[in-house]
């Protein structure tokens, strides 16, 4: 599988490059940007073979199957739409798009084709995900009555692209798409918006620099979100799930590589579970590129982003803030 690359993304490195470097049959053959000689100098720093005057040209490459969009979030529903037209596979960054009618807009364009798009949500495919949701769905900690998520990063740069609302910034949008998608994860079934309080810019106030947001799950249970760029929380990453039998606490469930912390609490008895150190981003990788060659193993299609977008909607709008576009 040859991927193209759009743009030249701080983020591709890790996400793509080295990943692709430790599967058999998986290249990263070119690249394009607006300034061409970006392209050329990230080509140049990471081995890619060809460098592309356009992200137009690139994907008319005949010469690529698949396309990486690590475009800032406005972005990502036009060049996903533009490089299924094309008839190219996308591995395409979170958030999906900015809002949920465009989720449903690239979904529509995708089922047309029969094309492989995939949410990079890479923590969702790790051992560590898979096993958090064998826990709580297999009944292992009872009837579910809590689920909290949270991932809260340090980013006080106000002129980072991320709080740019031109482009669909946020701290929802980017730290907070994490912990609204493992909600989803964990839950007993789609959560329902009850609250949701924005901290916001002072120079935008359409902008969230962190976001905490309540809900109702189905069985009566309840869900807290708590998504930050920039508050009193600087550096929190975790899942918890409460049931009537047990708890189950993760710390770091996005990227379990660097470190994590997996305890489970079952009828008064504490264990840690261990797992392997690869990469989130190498599982992701391996599994886009089995599910171009046919088999089942996209956990983030379209149909799932339209559920996951249509939430942060909801919490924009609970929140007295106004949808990305």
């Amino acid at each position: 599988m040859r991927i193209g690359v759009l743009g030249a993304a701080r983020i591709t490195p890790t996400a793509l490059i080295k990943p692709a470097r430790t599967l058999d049959g998986v290249e990263v053959a070119a690249v394009a940007a607006r300034d061409r000689r970006r392209a050329e100098a990230f080509a140049a720093r990471w081995g890619v073979p060809a460098v592309h005057d356009s992200y137009a040209d690139l994907l008319a490459d005949p010469s690529l199957d698949a396309v990486y969009v690590p475009l800032p979030n406005g972005l990502h529903a036009q060049w996903t739409q533009a490089a299924v037209a094309a008839g190219k596979h996308v591995l395409c960054e979170k958030p999906f798009t900015a809002n949920a009618a465009q989720a449903r807009q690239v979904a529509a364009a995708a089922e047309a084709t029969g094309l492989v798009v995939m949410e990079a949500f890479h923590y969702r495919y790790h051992p560590v995900a898979r096993r958090m949701a064998e826990l709580v769905h297999g009944g292992d900690l009872g009837r579910i009555q809590r689920v909290e998520t949270a991932m809260c990063f340090p980013l006080p740069v106000f002129s980072d692209i991320r709080y740019n609302f031109g482009l669909a910034g946020g701290a929802l949008m980017d730290a907070g798409c994490y912990a609204v998608h493992c909600l989803r994860l964990l839950s007993p079934g789609e959560p329902t918006v009850t609250t949701a309080k924005a901290l916001t810019l002072k120079r935008d106030r359409r902008i969230d620099r962190a976001m905490t947001a309540q809900f109702s799950l189905p069985g009566g249970a309840t869900g807290h979100i708590h998504a930050s760029m920039w508050s009193s929380t600087l550096l929190l990453a975790r899942a918890k799930v409460v049931g009537d039998r047990g708890t189950m606490t993760v710390i770091n469930p996005f990227a379990p590589q660097y470190w994590s912390r997996f305890t489970v609490d079952i009828d008064g008895r504490r264990r840690r579970e261990h797992f392997d150190s690869q990469a989130t981003y190498v599982h992701q990788l391996r599994a886009f590129a089995a599910a171009v060659r046919g088999e089942p193993t996209n956990l983030t299609p379209p149909s799932d982003s339209i559920a996951t977008m249509s939430l942060i909607d909801d919490i924009y709008t609970a929140a007295a803030l106004p949808l990305r576009t």
